[in-house]
C-alpha cells in the first residue's frame, strides 16, 4: 500500500443556519489541505440523520503510515474543531433521554 484512503463522518446540529452549513466543505477542506502529505477528495453534506446533520469526506493519505494518518487526522480535528468554534456551528453528539417512572404503588386487592 503506498497512500490510503480516509473517509470520517462528522454532524452539526439541526440548529445550524443554511449560510454555515455552506461554509463547511470550505472549512474541512482547508483543514485537509493545510497537512502534509494529504490530497483533499471531497467533503459533501451527506443526509439528515436522527441526531444530526451528516457531512462526508474523504482525502488520501499519502504514505501507508499508520501513525503519520492518525497524527494528521488529530491535527484535521483539532483545526475543524477551532474554526466551528469560532464560526459559532456545533457539532453534534448523541442525547439519551431516560425517564424515571417510580414503580406502581401496591392496590387495596392486594
Amino acid at each position: 500500500m503506498v497512500e490510503r484512503r480516509a473517509v470520517f463522518r462528522l454532524g452539526v446540529v439541526y440548529d445550524t443556519t443554511q449560510e454555515q452549513l455552506s461554509r463547511i466543505p470550505g472549512i474541512v477542506r482547508l483543514a485537509v489541505v493545510r497537512q502534509n502529505l494529504t490530497r483533499f477528495d471531497r467533503c459533501h453534506f451527506k443526509q439528515f440523520t436522527d441526531d444530526d446533520l451528516e457531512f462526508e469526506t474523504v482525502y488520501w493519505m499519502l504514505t501507508a503510515d499508520y501513525n503519520v494518518y492518525m497524527d494528521t487526522q488529530q491535527a484535521i480535528n483539532l483545526e475543524i474543531f477551532r474554526r466551528f468554534t469560532e464560526e459559532k456551528i456545533e457539532i453534534a453528539h448523541r442525547t439519551r433521554v431516560f425517564q424515571l417512572v417510580a414503580p406502581a404503588a401496591p392496590s387495596a386487592a392486594s
